[in-house]
């Protein structure tokens, strides 16, 4: 399953910002799935998402944030904090069967780390990013990040936060990531 495209004219804050309200959606349908085969079909789409989500940020936003925005190292080291401990517990979940009642408590213990981050981000980030930059750069963006996601693990990957890192684990990642994507599948 492709990752929801989100069509829109948007930059890349509202682009981002759009799949964190996907995000948010998807982790109340996981929740809410009344057969385990929903459940796992919901939550495909949730890893999927977020790991391309963040390893797009991680390589194209955080580093423009960086350099781009009051106290960008603090705020960018702070976020990048998070999602190593998110995807740690991502990976989690994913070897768990999404019948345990583990995985509810895991899930919703991921859920309010995510959201948060999400918080961070918006308020602390993106913000500043929508000042500091021109519209035009800002649309150039979310063109890369797009591209980003296309070519990025779909699965968690902790330790791999930085620019660097994704740039040099990402390319053989997701192409492992992809193959085990289509072994393992939900059935619709």
């Amino acid at each position: 399953m492709a990752t929801q495209r989100i069509d829109s004219t948007a930059d890349v804050i509202d682009f981002l910002v759009e799949q964190h309200n996907r995000i948010r959606q998807l982790f109340t349908e996981t929740a809410a799935a009344v057969t385990p085969e929903e459940r796992e079909q919901k939550f495909f789409e949730l890893r999927r998402l977020l790991a391309v989500h963040e390893t797009a940020e991680e390589e194209i936003v955080h580093p423009r944030a960086r350099r781009a925005i009051d106290n960008g190292d603090a705020i960018v080291d702070a976020r990048l904090q998070e999602e190593n401990k998110a995807k740690q517990a991502l990976a989690e979940l994913d070897k768990m069967n999404v019948n345990s009642p583990e995985f509810g408590v895991k899930l919703a213990a991921l859920r309010d780390a995510v959201l948060n981050h999400a918080g961070h981000e918006e308020s602390e980030e993106f913000k500043q990013l929508r000042t500091q930059l021109d519209q035009n750069d800002l649309e150039r963006m979310r063109g890369v990040v797009e591209f980003a996601e296309k070519t990025a693990p779909t699965r968690p990957h902790p330790g791999v936060e930085s620019a660097p890192a994704n740039m040099f684990a990402g390319p053989f990642a997701a192409v492992l990531d992809r193959v085990r994507d289509a072994i393992s599948k939900p059935r619709q």
